[in-house]
């Protein structure tokens, strides 16, 4: 999260860096929760993805929710170098944005529940930043998974822009765009303030709530 070289201007498909075939290398197990991080996942689990700022302290968020929450893990999407490395993302020239993926019971907690979490941890109105992190791979994006989510984060992003500018902020910025390719971090991204407890967390919110209902799940 401190390297020095920033880019600020996202990157089009010819200018960006070429990436790999062969995937970055993890360890499938989520160190907190014991679930792999890779699919297959159980049958009827849903995925989420959101950017919100540096990965490490965004996954946090997600684990500790607790009930529902099956795995999550870190990753990079939203632009187009294949199989990028940390270092290669942090140039700003693979486009692609730090990213949590959520796997959750949709019986037990609810996407309006994740997003829920989103809106309230972070300032969406940053653009290309969040807080003291610069840069395009720190910018705030969900990416969905089919119509539903792509309804329910256009909604909410509509609702949370009324609530935020009764305080003042600024348009909100956040990307809404359906899922393209996930690409997990290294190992050692992977649930990293667990594995370092006294690590960097940038995460903050504006302190506007977010109204947004929780749907109904089951007992």
């Amino acid at each position: 999260m401190f390297l020095e070289k920033r880019t600020v201007a996202m990157p089009t498909a010819e200018m960006a860096l070429k990436g790999r075939t062969v995937p970055i290398h993890f360890a499938n197990k989520h160190v907190v929760l014991g679930t792999p991080l890779a699919p297959p996942y159980p049958a009827g689990f849903e995925t989420a993805v959101f950017a919100l700022g540096c990965f490490w302290g965004a996954e946090r968020l997600f684990w500790k929710l607790g009930r529902g929450i099956y795995s999550t893990a870190v990753g990079y999407a939203g632009g187009f170098t294949p199989n990028p490395t940390y270092e290669e993302v942090c140039t700003g020239q693979t486009g692609h944005t730090e990213v949590v993926l959520v796997v959750y019971d949709p019986k037990t907690i609810s996407y309006q529940d994740l997003l829920r979490t989103f809106w309230e941890s972070h300032d969406p109105t940053q653009g290309f930043r969040q807080g003291n992190d610069a840069g395009t791979q720190y910018r705030s994006a969900i990416y969905t998974h089919g119509p539903d989510q792509l309804a329910a984060a256009t909604s909410s992003r509509a609702d949370y822009q009324a609530a935020i500018s009764q305080r003042g902020f600024n348009p909100i910025t956040t990307e809404i765009a359906p899922a393209g390719s996930f690409y997990f971090a290294e190992d050692h991204h992977q649930q990293y303030l667990a594995k370092n407890p006294g690590g960097y967390c940038n995460i903050g919110g504006t302190g506007v709530a977010c109204a947004l209902p929780s749907a109904k799940v089951s007992a």
